[in-house]
């Protein structure tokens, strides 16, 4: 049996841009996403916590250093510059694996600074 355990997230990040002509996707700085573990292209699932709206796409990496979080394509309609989201992405882990899984939670400021690691 496998669990579907939640693997990473970045909590509190802040939209920067959105581009609704864009194919698809959230880009996001590539350090952050180093930070998260998360890898390019790797399905993700968003919740806005400013409008509540949740979907599913998957992570592109943008510039180290940018600070970025686009959406881009459909997604676009579903947030705007400045609104909270948090990025979550799962894994699954057999039952060993998963008895001692601890997620990675990177938090963020207003300014998608790094404030905790947890």
């Amino acid at each position: 049996m496998t669990f579907n355990l939640l693997k990473s997230k970045l909590h509190k990040a802040r939209i920067t841009m959105a581009d609704l002509h864009y194919e698809g996707s959230l880009a996001i700085d590539l350090d952050l996403m180093d930070a998260a573990k998360l890898r390019p292209y790797e399905r993700i699932l968003v919740v806005n916590a400013t409008n509540g709206h949740r979907l599913e796409t998957y992570a592109i990496a943008e510039a180290r250093g940018s600070k970025t979080f686009c959406l881009n394509g459909a997604a676009a309609r579903l947030g705007q510059v400045g609104d909270m989201i948090t990025i979550m992405n799962f894994a699954s882990y057999d039952e060993t694996e998963a008895e001692s899984h601890k997620p990675t939670v990177i938090v963020l400021n207003e300014d998608n600074d790094i404030i905790e690691r947890k």
